[in-house]
């Protein structure tokens, strides 16, 4: 069947959801959204040149200028216990201010060099710290006061204000053995990768781990946004490999969950793999912030697989690996369609973590089975606040499982939203 291409619902509209305060659409030299934020908050929470406390651990490794990119620690003023602010995997009952309010207490140390300049001392303290496991007591002298502003990405979790290091000390960390044992591993990042994850660890500490330069026969520091959506890709790529080679589930599985605004709904249906993720974007979020309609778009993938990279961004890679994970562990294969509402609660972005997380935690719950498609749609259509008719319209993965039907048959599921 013919996919028809995707399109946003207004382009004017929909500008904001596409450039998500990176690619700057707009034409303007910076982001009006993130602009707006930072001048709010600019004058808040003002911090010390000098800084002592435990980092949870947490890294950071910027982008610009890239392979010359900034690294370094990130640190609270607090000392103690500090792994909460820096482990996603943790974070199912915390609202977005409280997300903020731990994250904004992370200072960001920045020490510019190339990625692949491991010899330098900051660059060894920065592996030190990806590869340790409780929190790393150190103390940072800046160049100047970290300024005083929030950063926020759609793929990565927000951080408080950042500075040039001019000294770092740090504790001796207590590393974890498994990620120091890779280091001197001469295997491949992704060997690396499958190996940490398929003991259990944390995926953020293998992405903490992967843009630290742990991994890999050539090693070299990997930026933090692109770390992040390379680990889910590569597990996820490893886990459908794995669920391709499974039997079908037998009926239609539906799972939900809310968090932080956000409605979550994924169909699984009787089909060999494929995949597909489409978000709407209400009025007054964070990425539709002057729209006056919900905008819908998505990406999707057959059994082959995608040959580019999904226009919606690191969320399509995150929300795969969960819906894979969930069926390896089910040792079964189908065809997934996960459905995203972000309502106007949502008022920033906290990460792709947000995606992964929150996908899992829906399929951790009890599936509700139906025996057809149709009256799967209709359920979901209770859940929804948008008509159902809408989600057919964006969806390619479903108009081509409904293809044999009226579709008039299944528009009568908007009388239930």
């Amino acid at each position: 069947m013919k996919t028809r291409p995707r399109k946003l619902i207004s382009t004017d509209e929909s500008i904001c959801i596409r450039c998500r305060g990176t690619k700057l659409l707009c034409g303007k030299p910076r982001c009006p959204i993130l602009v707006k934020y930072y001048a709010a908050r600019k004058n808040e929470g003002l911090i010390d040149k000098n800084i002592y406390g435990s980092s949870p651990p947490s890294i950071f490794v910027g982008r610009q200028g890239y392979p010359k990119v900034s690294i370094g620690p990130m640190i609270p003023p607090l000392q103690g216990d500090t792994s909460y602010m820096d482990t996603p995997e943790l974070w199912h009952d915390k609202s977005i201010d409280d997300i903020v309010d731990f994250r904004m207490k992370l200072i960001r140390g920045k020490h510019r060099i190339h990625v692949t300049n491991l010899n330098d001392k900051i660059a060894q303290y920065t592996q030190e710290i990806a590869m340790a496991y409780k929190p790393v007591e150190m103390e940072v002298e800046f160049e100047k006061r970290p300024s005083g502003h929030i950063a926020l990405y759609d793929e990565v979790q927000p951080h408080g204000p950042a500075a040039k290091i001019k000294k770092l000390w740090l504790a001796n960390p207590k590393v974890d053995r498994k990620v120091e044992k890779l280091y001197y591993d001469e295997i491949k990042a992704k060997e690396a990768i499958l190996m940490l994850y398929n003991e259990k660890v944390f995926v953020s500490q293998i992405q903490k781990a992967f843009s630290a330069g742990i991994f890999g026969i050539e090693k070299k520091f990997v930026p933090t946004r692109w770390s992040i959506t390379a680990v889910d890709s590569m597990i996820g790529d490893e886990l459908v490999k794995e669920v391709k080679r499974q039997p079908l589930i037998d009926s239609v599985h539906v799972y939900y969950t809310k968090s932080l605004d956000n409605l979550w709904v994924i169909v699984m249906y009787p089909s060999s793999w494929e995949y597909e993720l489409i978000e709407a974007w209400y009025p007054n979020t964070t990425w539709n912030p002057l729209g006056k309609k919900i905008v819908m778009f998505g990406d999707h993938e057959f059994y082959k697989g995608r040959k580019t990279y999904a226009s919606i961004g690191g969320c399509y890679y995150a929300a795969r690996m969960a819906a894979a994970e969930h069926l390896r562990r089910m040792r079964r294969q189908a065809g997934v369609v996960v459905l995203r509402e972000i309502h106007p609660g949502y008022i920033m972005p906290v990460g792709v973590w947000n995606v992964r997380e929150n996908v899992r935690r829906a399929l951790k719950g009890d599936a509700m089975k139906f025996d057809s498609l149709k009256d799967a749609l209709l359920f979901v259509s209770s859940i929804l606040f948008i008509p159902m008719r809408r989600w057919i319209e964006t969806s390619v993965l479903l108009q081509n499982r409904i293809k044999q039907a009226r579709l008039e048959d299944f528009y009568e599921v908007q009388k239930r939203a």
